[in-house]
């Protein structure tokens, strides 16, 4: 079958899911944008006709998976309900986000390293000249920074509910950074074949982290 070129049937959606499938099946060292391209039907010249090379294409990844899931919880985080019913919903985002789509969850586990050594030039496709390697890092960092935000987005609902007396804990930060590491692996072993939904996992490890945030005596 020929390879399209990059103007039909092939949007920036397709290209970002199928990148996150090949890097979790290859992984990021061994993962070339002819690769990727394959897994749509372009050629290679055509994917970068979208992204300038491996480097933007992963950040392209890991931006659209965050930003999908803040745009859903701060409404929740942002309601009047109680901050046990809240933080059950927030849990249920972003563990069926990742059920729903495990292979950009797995990128976020295992992908990110790369983005963090990241000196110009890059190491495969195109070379950045030095605007563009100024803007890839601006944007980087603001990756970064929005996913400090997303973690605090689960900090303020615990401490909102030790100050209401719904949760007692002694360390905030520390129960929030287990929760997501918690919720970030089931990207790894979640199997659609497995026995439980992404919603029946999300209830398991709602009650679990609930459980444990209920005031003693």
């Amino acid at each position: 079958m020929a390879r399209k070129p990059a103007d039909q049937s092939v949007n920036r959606e397709d290209i970002l899911l199928a990148a996150a499938e090949v890097l979790r099946r290859n992984g990021y060292e061994a993962t070339t944008m002819k690769d990727i391209a394959a897994q749509v039907n372009l050629t290679a010249a055509s994917l970068y006709h979208h992204f300038t090379n491996k480097d933007s294409l992963l950040l392209a990844v890991l931006e659209g998976g965050l930003e999908q899931v803040i745009e859903q919880m701060e409404p929740i985080l942002a309601s009047e309900q109680s901050c046990a019913f809240k933080l059950r919903q927030m849990i249920r985002v972003h563990i069926t986000s990742l059920t729903e789509n495990t292979a950009v969850g797995a990128a976020m586990v295992f992908e990110v390293r790369p983005l963090m050594a990241f000196r110009p030039p890059p190491r495969n496709g195109n070379q950045f000249d030095a605007e563009a390697a100024e803007d890839f890092i601006r944007r980087r960092d603001t990756f970064f920074a929005r996913r400090d935000y997303f973690e605090n987005l689960f900090r303020r609902v615990v401490r909102e509910g030790v100050d209401r007396g719904e949760f007692q804990t002694e360390n905030a930060t520390i129960l929030v950074k287990t929760m997501l590491g918690a919720h970030n692996w089931v990207a790894i072993w979640y199997r659609e074949t497995g026995p439980l939904t992404g919603e029946q996992i999300a209830t398991l490890i709602a009650d679990t982290f609930l459980r444990s945030l209920q005031p003693k005596g």
